[in-house]
Order: C-alpha cells, then structure tokens, then sequence
C-alpha cells in the first residue's frame, strides 16, 4: 500500500516539489529513500538544512519551514512512467496546493516538473522571472536523482542559490 508522502502546512519557507515517489518512497513513506538520490546530500552540502538529515525525518522538516509533494502521486520505477493525463490531472492538483499552502518558494526538484507544471517549453536554472501562484516565487533546481549527469558541485550551486530568496 502506498503512503502519503505529502508533507504541507500554512507559512513554508520552502515546499519541495518532485515528479513522483521513487517505488521505495511509496513503500515506507518517506519522500527521496532511494539511496541512489541525492535530495538529503544535496539539501545539506547547500547549506539549507544545517545537517544531513535521512529520508525516515522528511516529517521533521515541517518545523523547519520545509515541506514537500509532487506533481504525480503514483510512486514508478522511473518518471517516464507517468503518463500525460497524471501530469495533467497533477497539474491542477498542485496549483491547489501551492495557492492553498502559499510557501514562500516553490522549490521545483526537476527542470520537467516545473514544465509540466508551467506548461513552457523551456527554462532556465533558479528564480524564475514569473510565478504561476502569486506571490510563491517559482525555483528550479537540477532533479537529485543520480541518473541526471551534472556534477554533485554544479548541482549544490544551484541549490545553494535558493538562500537568496529565503
């Protein structure tokens, strides 16, 4: 049976948003538990949490301002996995929420997300110029998942510049 990984309250500084849970997420219901992901890794040597926290707090993280969820609920083997009518449906689930939870930062784990999400063609890197939810700023940071082929170090430089915005 899969968990709710949905971790989400009122006055988030930051709501971290995934494409969907990792099948081992789903399983024992904690968000990034694959340990080819370097969500916890990367959130540490960032500098936005002040230790390297496991996959079994992501809970914990709530009373530090941090949430999460993800665009499709459906935990896969791989993103590619999700089909266009979960992206869609998805879509209009997580508009809800941010508007709902207004977090100060969107915090988009996967340039694709924020796509499917934006419905754009393209983007770039960080803030972006223009928000879907007012007054939510919109980041994009490089997917954690180990498949994605940039350096752990240009990575954490992307991440690290979501502090600017905190």
């Amino acid at each position: 049976m899969t968990k709710d990984l949905d971790h989400l309250k009122d006055g988030l500084t930051i709501l971290f948003i995934g494409y969907n849970p990792s099948l081992i997420s789903g399983e024992i219901g904690h968000n990034y538990a694959n340990k080819n992901n370097r969500f916890w890794k990367l959130l540490y040597k960032s500098g936005i949490t002040e230790r390297l926290y496991l996959p079994e707090e992501d809970g914990n993280l709530l009373d530090k301002g941090f949430g999460f969820t993800n665009i499709v609920s459906r935990p896969t083997r791989s993103a590619d996995e999700i089909t266009k009518d979960e992206y869609q449906e998805g879509r209009k689930i997580l508009y809800k929420k941010i508007n709902l939870y207004k977090p100060k930062i969107a915090f988009f784990v996967g340039k694709g997300v924020y796509l499917q999400y934006s419905q754009m063609k393209k983007t770039s890197w960080g803030k972006q110029e223009k928000s879907i939810v007012p007054d939510v700023i919109d980041f994009v940071a490089p997917s954690s998942s180990g498949l994605v082929r940039m350096s752990v170090d240009e990575i954490t430089s992307i991440y690290r510049s979501v502090k600017d915005y905190k």
